[in-house]
């Protein structure tokens, strides 16, 4: 379960198992879940998705089988050589 906000402020708890796709429109994010219904939230799409893989990392925690894209490991900025950030450019 995800915690989104719909546009009155208003608390709502998803189940992100039932997410079927994420669309922006405007500043708003609708959710499509797999019973037809469309929730409106204010959260950007970023944050939905993030908040559904966080969730189901913790449904997969110490399960024998772990889907790919929660085995990959996070995303860190290029180090040099010397430790600090490659400078760009």
């Amino acid at each position: 379960m995800i915690h989104l906000h719909r546009l009155n402020g208003q608390e709502t708890v998803i189940n992100a198992e039932l997410i079927e796709s994420v669309e922006t429109h405007g500043s708003e994010t609708v959710l499509t879940l797999a019973t037809g219904n469309k929730i409106v939230v204010t959260e950007p799409v970023t944050d939905v998705v993030h908040k559904t893989i966080e969730y189901k990392k913790t449904v997969f925690a110490g399960a024998s089988y772990l889907p790919e894209f929660l085995r990959r490991p996070p995303l860190t900025p290029a180090l040099s050589p010397h430790g600090g950030e490659r400078e760009k450019g």
